[in-house]
């Protein structure tokens, strides 16, 4: 899990950033991404590991483990409102982009989750399934995770009848069941599929009407 950070240490960078995102694929609410440098060596011994390989409970103990050891965690969040105006993908760096310009300190590499490299002029590696292969990103990958998650749980106190809490803003069966019924709410992503029919099946009444 720490060999990317090693290549980056043995080639005389000292600071690593590892950069991930979480909501990319939601009906609602916002992506958010973190960068995390961890000390050299890191601490594979923690347990760090892709989010979505941990459990919640796993999640929440483990955040605190790496806001305790890191040397600097920083988080970007762009809202739906952004998200529909640019389009996801755009969204997902832009968020990626604003976690890295939060850290206190300064990277000297990046090491990115996924195929694309984000808009900076700092030295970065975009790694494919890197939440599995690079702790710091693992790192950033839990801390991205909860802060998303949280956000959720606060929304389902706006929103009880779409149970946010539980579905995190995903397209499940309930979820899609409750934008039928009752419309898509002001956190919803107007641009995706799914939110789209409702709104266009709402239009197409009105027209009737």
């Amino acid at each position: 899990m720490d060999i990317y950070e090693k290549d980056a240490h043995s080639k005389g960078y000292h600071a690593v950033a590892g950069v991930d995102e979480a909501g990319r694929g939601p009906l609602a609410g916002p992506v958010v991404a973190a960068a995390v440098i961890l000390p050299f060596p890191p601490p594979v011994d923690i347990g760090f590991k892709d989010s979505k390989a941990l459990s919640p409970k796993s999640r929440d103990k483990l955040v605190k483990e790496v806001f305790r050891t890191a040397r600097a965690v920083g988080i970007g969040i762009v809202w739906p409102e952004e998200i529909d105006l640019i389009n996801i993908h755009k969204a997902t760096l832009r968020a990626m982009e604003r976690a890295v310009a939060t850290l206190a300190v300064c990277p000297d590499i990046l090491l990115v989750d996924g195929t694309f490299p984000i808009n900076s002029d700092l030295e970065q590696r975009p790694i494919i399934s890197g939440d599995a292969l690079s702790v710091s990103i693992a790192a950033a990958s839990i801390v991205a995770k909860t802060t998303r998650d949280s956000i959720m749980a606060s929304y389902h106190h706006s929103f009880p009848e779409y149970d946010f809490a539980s579905n995190k803003g995903y397209g499940t069966r309930d979820h899609m069941d409750a934008i039928d019924e009752h419309g898509p709410t002001p956190i919803h992503r107007k641009t995706f599929r799914g939110v789209m029919k409702d709104l266009f099946s709402g239009l197409k009444g009105k027209s009737d009407g």
